[in-house]
């Protein structure tokens, strides 16, 4: 599970590290499944997709996948600008998340 506290992600360098940092558990613990809750965030920049993507590329090589949740439908929207909301699955809160990953 991946919980954003922030209310605003948007420094390049933030973005950057919180990559670094789930890529290596991705590749030193290989999940079927990380929960990103976004449940704090009321914005996020651009690159916040980016690294979504990227680690949700990284994931596919094990077999995995990335799911969000608690997304504002602000935020939502620009998933849905993007198409994005066609590739990840998104959930109302961490528990409906997690309950649907067990029963994959």
């Amino acid at each position: 599970m991946v919980v954003f506290t922030a209310s605003s992600i948007c420094t390049s360098e933030c973005i950057t590290d919180a990559c670094d940092e789930i890529v290596r558990f991705v590749y030193e613990n290989k999940p079927k499944l990380i929960v990103v809750d976004f449940e704090a965030v009321k914005f996020f920049s651009s690159q916040l997709l980016g690294m979504l993507l990227n680690v949700r590329s990284r994931l596919r090589d094990y077999g995995g996948d990335v799911v969000l949740s608690s997304i504002n439908p602000q935020l939502y929207r620009v998933f849905k600008i993007t198409n994005l909301d066609k590739i990840f699955r998104f959930y109302p809160d961490k528990s409906s998340a997690i309950e649907a990953a067990e029963q994959k």
